[in-house]
């Protein structure tokens, strides 16, 4: 870590995953190499140009009032339950009001909202439209709905930059704790855009994989046979606080943010960029203090797109060599979109935590052009890390690396 900078722990984490409602679920279903994707079975998919996505496996609204399932989009639904997890983790930290903060991403926000209450504006006219429609579409209603439910007047942010969004969430959260604005801030990220809209938007991209015979195998980040991502919804939620106010109040430390680097590539709305990937992960080292060499592991974004992974093993293996254990668990899950990024630190929290390392499933015939150490199956490869990167890369050019350390 950079000499004098002020220390941020990691006391608490949420999720709501296609493999698990908790984060021991989730946890223990990545180990297991268990994959969450299915084909949509519901008749709205039907026609479908992909039907192959992935749903978490808990339904929030039983985790939820009436009265908040009522008002709140599913992004809202999954936020909540998720920081709850995470909030009661952290022991549910007693910290004024005016220093506690909430910084939850979201790539999309209320766009299934956005296309039920179309249908029945077209369907029945205005007057059947629903009053919590703009509260549940606006992006920023998780991060409102948390804020409330934890009583945080410190801010509630809300990062807009796509797939980047969640991990841009804990590094705002990280520069805001170590400004000295704020002790606590429940960081995060969310999506629920397993939709008409979203699917029928990605597939005439060409983004999304087909594989509709293997639903669980679709999904195959670095194989030679990738075609595309998976899209799936889901939430992940995270703790962070000032080390010395964590400790003077007993928390368990789970482990570190020590660095982190948002970038923007400039350049085409959609493609990647190689030298800005490189570019990132080598800022968010220079953040922390550390250096390759400390690195015992890597979370790729990896969605498992022909290009997309290519680009980003070239990034790797220029920032921390081709040796370096390298994993996608959005082979289990598939993509989060704007949760994703938090669900990596969270994977790699764990990862530090416990020694294992899930591996990256569907890895059949590595691609010959990728250059990495990917491993496929769950090993206990962290169990001497000191260090790991994970990373999130967005639409827009956005993209974000954190260095995480152990607690």
């Amino acid at each position: 870590m950079v000499a004098n900078a002020v220390e941020v722990v990691v006391t608490g984490m949420g999720a709501m995953t296609p493999v698990g409602g908790t984060v021991a679920q989730t946890w223990n279903g990545l180990l297991e190499g268990r994959s969450g994707i299915a084909l949509l079975d519901q008749p709205w998919a039907q026609e479908l140009p992909v039907r192959v996505a992935g749903l978490v496996s808990a339904e929030p609204g039983a985790l939820l009032s009436t009265r908040e399932y009522r008002r709140m989009d599913r992004c809202g639904h999954l936020a909540l339950v998720a920081s709850r997890e995470a909030w009661a983790q952290a022991g549910r930290p007693a910290v004024d009001p005016d220093r506690l903060a909430v910084v939850i991403g979201s790539g999309y926000g209320g766009l299934g909202t956005v296309l039920s209450q179309v249908r029945i504006l077209d369907s029945g006219g205005p007057r059947r439209v629903s009053p919590h429609t703009l509260t549940q579409v606006m992006a920023n209603g998780p991060s409102a709905w948390v804020s409330i439910d934890v009583g945080a007047q410190g801010g509630a942010r809300t990062p807009v930059s796509a797939c980047a969004s969640g991990a841009e969430a804990i590094a705002q959260g990280l520069e805001m704790i170590r400004s000295g604005a704020v002790d606590v801030v429940v960081a995060g990220g969310v999506d629920a855009c397993v939709n008409e809209l979203a699917i029928s938007g990605f597939a005439q991209l060409r983004a999304l994989s087909t594989s509709e015979d293997n639903p669980a195998g679709a999904s195959r980040p670095f194989d030679r046979d990738r075609n595309g991502f998976v899209i799936a919804e889901g939430a992940g939620i995270v703790i962070l606080e000032r080390e010395d106010f964590a400790r003077a109040r007993g928390a368990e430390i789970l482990g570190r943010i020590a660095g982190a680097a948002v970038t923007s590539d400039a350049g085409d709305i959609v493609a990647a960029d190689q030298a800005m990937q490189h570019r990132v992960m080598q800022k968010a080292l220079t953040a922390a203090g550390l250096s390759a060499a400390d690195i015992g592991f890597v979370h790729a974004h990896a969605t498992s797109t022909p290009i997309g992974d290519l680009l980003e093993a070239g990034a790797i293996t220029a920032v921390v060599g081709n040796q370096v254990p390298v994993t996608s668990t959005k082979s289990m899950t598939g993509h989060l979109l704007g949760g994703a990024g938090v669900l990596g630190a969270i994977v790699t929290i764990q990862a530090l935590r416990t020694g294992s390392l899930p591996g990256t499933l569907n890895l059949e015939n590595p691609d010959p052009k990728i250059n990495l150490n990917v491993i496929k199956t769950t090993t206990g490869c962290a169990g001497s890390s000191r260090a790991a990167i994970t990373n999130a890369f967005g639409f827009g050019g956005h993209s974000t690396a954190l260095v995480i350390t152990a607690a």
